[in-house]
């Protein structure tokens, strides 16, 4: 990615919905892609899946363009992997780099700005039985 594109995290907006998920399960802590994955799925309750293929090719690119950071993860040596096993520092932890909280940040606001929008026209999604403009 070249440096004025990243200078600019407004250049890469609008984000697809795996990369605002994946930003969005960094924003907090340094997670390994396995750790990722479970995030996602468990915040959006079970509406995103990530399968090994996109995650790890999103990380990929979101790495090479500067979204993202390895990181060491954990000091500990031995890690409850969550599948039974140990991963005994074998993982790649990531982590959000500053791009990439302002791309984050950016993004948050293009959506605040949609859902507001929204919300002036008098539509906001239905909860729960309630309709929207035009539903009766």
């Amino acid at each position: 990615m070249d440096a004025e594109r990243r200078a600019d995290p407004d250049g890469l907006l609008p984000l697809t919905p795996v990369a605002l998920n994946i930003l969005l399960s960094l924003a907090d802590e340094e997670r390994h892609g396995y750790g990722i994955g479970v995030e996602v799925r468990e915040r959006t309750g079970g509406k995103m899946r990530l399968g090994p293929g996109t995650l790890y090719g999103s990380l990929k690119r979101m790495v090479d363009g500067g979204l993202v950071e390895e990181s060491e993860g954990p000091v500990e040596e031995e890690t409850d992997d969550g599948r039974g096993g140990y991963d005994a520092g074998r993982r790649r932890y990531y982590r959000l780099s500053g791009f990439g909280e302002r791309v984050l940040a950016a993004e948050l606001e293009r959506l605040d700005g949609v859902m507001r929008t929204a919300q002036a026209k008098g539509y906001f999604p239905s909860r729960r039985g309630a309709s929207s403009p035009g539903e009766a």
